[in-house]
């Protein structure tokens, strides 16, 4: 495996002095958090999902490893990406079932593998429960860049589908992701898993895009929001 231990060591957790206590959102201050430290998706429930943990911002050591896992195929770093992974979930959180986030099956078939399936095959056992496939793309999504946050959720409206409703129903669900971006993706397979039965969702990310590094307060707003536009853009052409 072309990585070295340093490399793997070296990333860190994502830090951020104001949150949200739901989905885990870090804001550059508090003003966009309630009394209770809750977001604005999370009070008016546009979030799919009952809660989410994101271990690093995707930039830097990270976001190479992430790319070399999932575009270099290089599979054997689901190892040790799963324990960074691992890390972000606190222990005492308790769940029966893993669910990972599926590929369309044409971006499976050219990938050859998912890598968000890797990481929660890997998760499951650390966790000492069994992981499922119980949700499929039924269709290929364009991209989410440049779209607002209504019309993120209207293009993946209707996408996932719960194949093996049994396996959910009443049960607590963690749902494993590789890169959490604005979490319109993610909500709208924790819904489908909700409406086939799940008792809660939890998402599981291994890093997030971090909007404070492309704040649109700063003095150079446009170029800001481009880069924004551009790093979702890479992300959402290839997840």
């Amino acid at each position: 495996m072309p990585v070295c231990a340093a490399c793997l060591a070296s990333i860190s957790p994502i830090a951020a002095e104001y949150s949200c206590v739901s989905c885990r959102t870090p804001f550059q201050n508090h003003f966009p958090l309630d009394e209770e430290g809750v977001c604005r998706l999370c009070r008016a429930r546009e979030r799919g999902f009952d809660t989410a943990y994101c271990f690093g911002a995707y930039e830097g050591t990270l976001r190479e490893l992430i790319h070399l896992f999932k575009y270099g195929r290089m599979k054997p770093l689901a190892k040790p990406l799963a324990a960074h992974l691992a890390a972000a979930l606190p222990l005492d959180r308790r769940f029966d079932v893993v669910v990972p986030m599926p590929l369309h099956w044409r971006r499976q078939w050219q990938r050859g593998f998912n890598q968000s399936e890797l990481l929660a095959r890997a998760t499951a056992r650390r966790r000492g429960i069994r992981m499922v496939n119980a949700v499929r793309r039924t269709r290929a999504t364009s991209a989410q860049a440049g779209l607002s946050n209504a019309a993120r959720r209207e293009n993946v409206a209707g996408v996932f589908r719960v194949r093996k409703p049994r396996s959910i129903e009443a049960r607590r669900v963690l749902l494993i992701d590789d890169v959490m971006t604005t979490g319109a993706t993610a909500s709208a397979c924790a819904m489908a898993l909700k409406r086939a039965g799940a008792k809660s969702v939890t998402l599981l990310a291994l890093a997030r895009v971090d909007r404070r590094l492309f704040d649109p307060a700063s003095d150079d707003t446009k170029a800001n929001s481009q880069a924004f536009s551009t790093a979702v853009s890479k992300m959402t052409e290839v997840s």
